[in-house]
């Protein structure tokens, strides 16, 4: 018995790795189906188990991946409206499991990318997207995701909400710190960066996350972009 119960939690965990691995692979090049699809299989297994937070969780991964390509894409109403639907999955995952730091910086996450998608919506959302990757890093200090989203939600929200272009690069530049090989981070750093008007800079972050991960379609496109000096 007791090996049989060991066999299926090594089972769940490679399923959930393997799915992860899925969605990020289908989120780097920018298929859009295939994540339409992920979202909707996974919101459905959420619903069937409400209580479950990993299948919550599990939905809202896969609706935020969903929402940040549509946003890449310019397709902002496609945006809001996965960010919103994966914002119900991730509130219902953090009241099952108040203590994982994972679930509340999804939860920020997706509240950040619905005022991206939308400013108005940052009435709405702001306070949530701020308060959630704060709680999340104060749960995990050692998160390097959790530093990432709260740096990438500054640079979204307006300063009037506590954004802010410096408050996003330091976040960001501290989400390095703790993982180096994070692509993602390099990538927003690039991004913001630029924004900040520092190209040659943004050009060789942008070039060092394109090198950590050749297949993101949106890291060689804003590469591309930005000029070298």
């Amino acid at each position: 018995m007791r090996e049989m119960f060991r066999f299926l939690v090594l089972a769940l965990t490679a399923a959930i790795a393997f799915a992860a691995t899925d969605l990020e692979k289908a989120r780097d090049a920018q298929d859009r189906p295939a994540l339409q699809k992920f979202a909707a299989d996974f919101s459905a297994a959420a619903d069937k188990n409400p209580k479950d937070a990993q299948a919550q969780y599990k939905a809202a991964l896969a609706q935020s991946y969903l929402a940040e390509v549509a946003i890449e894409q310019r397709d902002k109403n496609a945006g809001r409206g996965a960010a919103e639907a994966g914002i119900k999955a991730a509130e219902k995952a953090t009241a099952l499991k108040g203590d994982s730091a994972e679930y509340h910086r999804m939860l920020g996450a997706l509240c950040g990318q619905s005022v991206s998608a939308n400013v108005l919506s940052g009435l709405k959302y702001g306070r949530c997207a701020l308060d959630e990757v704060n709680k999340a890093v104060q749960l995990d200090g050692k998160s390097a995701m959790a530093y990432l989203s709260r740096g990438v939600g500054y640079y979204y929200l307006p300063t009037q909400f506590g954004g802010g272009i410096d408050t996003a690069i330091k976040d960001i530049q501290k989400a390095i710190e703790l993982d180096p090989k994070l692509a993602e981070a390099h990538m927003w750093l690039g991004v913001v960066l630029r924004k900040a008007g520092r190209n040659a800079d943004a050009h060789k972050s942008l070039e060092k996350a394109v090198q950590l991960n050749p297949s993101r379609v949106w890291a060689k496109q804003q590469l591309d972009k930005t000029p070298a000096q």
